[in-house]
């Protein structure tokens, strides 16, 4: 996707790398047993190590290192059979043992590729530097106690998976495209639930600039703690420009650290970027190195899920869907798995058009997740049922699911209680055409000179029946009584 940034001097184009931080989804934490529960009330979930108190020591945990394998799988990486976990060392009051577990010179993951889906419907593949594990710092809350500040310890400790990117982003719409592939993946996999609002996916963006057509890399600035998918496009969009007002006038683009301002829409500084051996990491003398067994490397393998892009692919030969369609209902796994429910045994296109349009539209409308939605599956399958059987309409399914998008009840439940089956009795039919036919001569005339005109006279048809008569059989009918051809 061509982005570029028209200064003063010509044009600039954006070089952007994502360190993305994604809480493993575990029941306790990295080192330690404490609950990784969200909400609970502040200091609840610590354990002895999480507070640095003395004499504890990190037992790992194994289910979040088969995670953070299990997503290298899905990102086709490599895996390293040997990791070490380092000790980070900076000082800061959300962490109380004084340095941060984690994993620099020897990650548990390697090199890999994220292919991303853009816009103009090419695909673009962002090279993966590496996936490490580390442990979540504390929470400083600076707006609770007048010009004090607190400290919340839950987070401490709650396994992360850093997953760094190549600085192979050239646009805000890339760095969007790449997260949400990313997030998808991850919940197809189970191994994070992607939950920014939480603040269980979150990023940091390395942002520069350079000359278009230039090879050579400018001074990135790295914008920190990005936690939705609006605010990554906006901080790099505006920080690119902002590297490139400063360079057009004569300034420097200075590498450091920034936060992302939400109300002013900017970046603002908040201190110089330290470099990586100013943290003084050391393999942590508490744990022993990660040893990967070539057995779980690919028990692992064998329970990967079908991902994404195979999904999508499958969607397409198997159900003859477009690249849209099935890119839509593939995004998020509970999604594709409730419309391979609704299309078993159905049409597919038809049960690909009521997922997207309808179902989707009704879940917006009230806020709710397709795991929330008050029509399950089956029911919306039964629904088709009905139209495929002439029980009902078109139009009249769509007064029953609104029904049940209400009430959950079983479709046909909803048709009975209502009179809403479908009229498809001949002798019930005709008089009603008979009498439209009878009152509109005009329009009889017009028809006869323009026989596509009948829409109209089935329109009235079915509004006189009250969407109740069949459609198809109120054209045969009107064609036959005004000897229209077919």
């Amino acid at each position: 996707m061509s982005f570029r940034i028209e200064g003063a001097t010509g044009s600039w184009e954006i070089v952007c790398g994502l360190e993305v931080h994604a809480q493993v989804a575990t029941a306790s934490k990295l080192f330690s047993g404490a609950s990784t529960a969200f909400g609970g009330e502040a200091n609840t979930h610590v354990a002895p190590l999480d507070a640095g108190m003395p004499g504890m020591l990190p037992v790992v945990n194994a289910k979040a290192i088969e995670m953070a394998v299990m997503t290298g799988l899905g990102l086709n990486a490599r895996i390293n059979r040997l990791s070490i976990f380092e000790r980070k060392n900076y000082f800061y009051p959300d962490l109380p043992l004084g340095y941060q577990i984690s994993q620099y010179q020897t990650p548990i993951v390697g090199e890999g590729v994220l292919a991303i889906d853009l816009e103009d419907g090419s695909r673009k593949d962002v090279r993966i530097t590496r996936l490490h594990l580390e442990a979540d710092a504390g929470k400083s809350i600076h707006d609770q106690l007048g010009d004090g500040t607190l400290i919340d310890l839950n987070r401490c400790g709650v396994a992360l998976m850093e997953i760094v990117s190549e600085p192979d982003i050239g646009s805000p719409e890339e760095a969007v495209a790449y997260m949400r592939k990313l997030r998808s993946i991850l919940r197809y996999l189970g191994t994070c639930d992607g939950d920014m609002e939480k603040g269980n996916l979150r990023c940091d963006a390395n942002v520069s600039v350079r000359p278009a057509g230039s090879t050579e890399l400018g001074t990135r600035c790295e914008i920190k703690n990005l936690n939705s998918m609006r605010f990554v496009a906006r901080a790099i969009e505006h920080e690119a420009k902002r590297q490139v007002e400063l360079i057009e006038s004569g300034g420097t683009v200075v590498q450091e650290t920034r936060l992302y301002d939400s109300v002013r829409g900017e970046t603002r500084s908040m201190r110089g970027k330290e470099e990586a051996q100013d943290y003084r990491y050391f393999p942590d003398p508490d744990l022993l190195p990660v040893v990967l067994d070539e057995a779980l490397i690919e028990d692992l393998r064998a329970r990967l899920p079908e991902l994404p892009d195979a999904r999508k692919q499958r969607f397409e030969s198997e159900f003859a869907l477009s690249a849209y369609d099935a890119g839509v209902l593939t995004d998020e796994r509970a999604t594709a798995d409730f419309f391979e429910n609704v299309a078993a045994g159905r049409d597919a296109k038809i049960a690909a058009n009521w997922v997207i349009n309808d179902l989707y539209g009704a879940l917006g409308r009230k806020g709710l997740s397709i795991e929330e939605s008050p029509v399950c599956a089956e029911r919306l399958g039964k629904l088709l049922d009905l139209i495929a059987d002439g029980t009902i309409s078109g139009k009249i399914a769509k007064d029953v699911f609104s029904s049940m998008m209400e009430d959950p009840a079983d479709p046909l439940a909803i048709v009975e209680a209502k009179g809403l089956r479908q009229v498809s009795d001949t002798s019930a039919i005709e008089p009603v055409i008979d009498d439209i036919i009878a009152a509109n001569p005009d329009q009889v005339a017009s028809l006869q000179k323009n026989p596509k005109a009948i829409g109209w006279f089935v329109g009235q048809v079915m509004k006189a029946s009250k969407g109740k008569a069949n459609p198809k059989m109120v054209s045969d009918l009107l064609r036959a009584k005004l000897a229209l051809p077919d």
